[in-house]
């Protein structure tokens, strides 16, 4: 039903600005903006899921990055376009004072319910996780919780839920100067209410890393990616439902110290959204892994200068790939894939193929 809504471009739906590349890959079903210039001014980090009645997205908005006045927007699929961006959380606080959202993450649970993850505070040194809960597929609320002392939540993508436990891939940034940045695994049993937390290994180098995605591999066995300080993409790998996980290494893959996303596909192959480029937020990538390993070049979604950045993706029951993205800090984009289409290319060293 929802691979019917998502036809090819008509020339209503076309991109301003959008690069040829994207739009003539036969793999491109659709890309739209979600939320173009609306209500605020600044928008980043969007997050989507998918509920049984469409898809559902949202990102912090406001007047720019860290201001008070910033919330978490979101708005959803009705079948045929995009609901008009509505702010469903803020950081307003009992004494009046009022302190910036940060980094929303959905998941649409395997109950029905759908979970709002959000941040709130002065920046990510001193923020708390906070968590609203959706039971008629987020056009409707709980009132907000604030998670656990020492519990943030996912930090940027989405859990990953796995034998009735829900792993939040999350991450910390220290009060230090600079601040040093460590990723650990918030597990839960029961959906949020109650958490433990599990760091990777520390017998290797240390590496300042952040925001890891999460994905499955034969045997169950868990690997997560992530952004880092050091240039390039980390990885560690766990065996036991996350609960431990292997000291993080260096990938081949560049990273410009900005946030990325991946998914596990059905077909079993791994997809990962991400900049590659050790400098700067563009171009915004797609590759593709059998093993997680050994990446290979799919698809450019953006490539002209300017800020793309901080994807989300999920595969949909249709077998579509949905990623959102920050369009330059004034949009949020949405880019529809069939990954049975994508044409992929092997990269030799962690060097992006010059014909893609």
């Amino acid at each position: 039903m929802m691979r019917n809504s998502f036809i090819l471009f008509a020339l209503a739906t076309l991109v301003p600005g959008a690069p040829a590349r994207q739009q003539d890959d036969a793999a491109v079903v659709r890309a739209e903006f979600i939320y173009a210039p609306g209500p605020v001014p600044s928008v980043h980090a969007s997050t989507i899921a998918e509920t049984k009645s469409g898809l559902v997205a949202a990102w912090f908005g406001g007047r720019n990055e860290g201001a008070p006045d910033v919330g978490i927007w979101m708005s959803r699929y009705t079948g045929a376009a995009w609901t008009t961006a509505t702010e469903v959380a803020n950081g307003l606080q009992a004494d009046g004072r009022r302190f910036a959202c940060w980094n929303p993450v959905l998941f649409a649970s395997p109950t029905g319910t759908l979970l709002l993850f959000y941040k709130v505070g002065p920046n990510p040194r001193e923020w708390w996780g906070m968590m609203r809960t959706s039971h008629d597929d987020g056009a409707t609320w709980s009132e907000a919780e604030r998670l656990p002392p020492g519990i943030l939540g996912p930090i940027k993508n989405k859990p990953f839920f796995l034998h009735g436990l829900l792993i939040a891939p999350s991450s910390t940034e220290s009060m230090d100067t600079p601040p040093k940045w460590r990723v650990r695994f918030e597990v839960s049993s029961d959906l949020g209410r109650s958490w433990s937390s599990h760091a990777p290994s520390s017998n290797g180098p240390t590496i300042n890393a952040i925001q890891p995605a999460i994905l499955i591999h034969p045997g169950e066995r868990l690997q997560a990616v992530g952004r880092t300080q050091s240039g390039r993409i980390f990885e560690s790998w766990s065996t036991d439902n996350g609960r431990s996980w292997s000291a993080l290494e260096l990938t081949s893959l560049p990273n410009p110290n900005s946030g990325l996303d991946a998914v596990t596909l059905r077909d079993g192959r791994q997809l990962l959204v991400y900049n590659h480029t050790s400098d700067g937020r563009t171009p915004l990538n797609v590759a593709v892994s059998r093993d997680g390993k050994l990446w290979e070049a799919a698809l450019v979604l953006e490539s002209e200068p300017g800020e793309y950045s901080y994807p989300a993706v999920i595969q949909s029951a249709d077998g579509l790939v949905h990623i959102t993205y920050t369009w330059k800090r004034q949009r949020i984009k949405h880019v529809v894939i069939d990954p049975a289409k994508l044409h992929t290319t092997p990269m030799r060293d962690g060097k992006w193929p010059p014909t893609h």
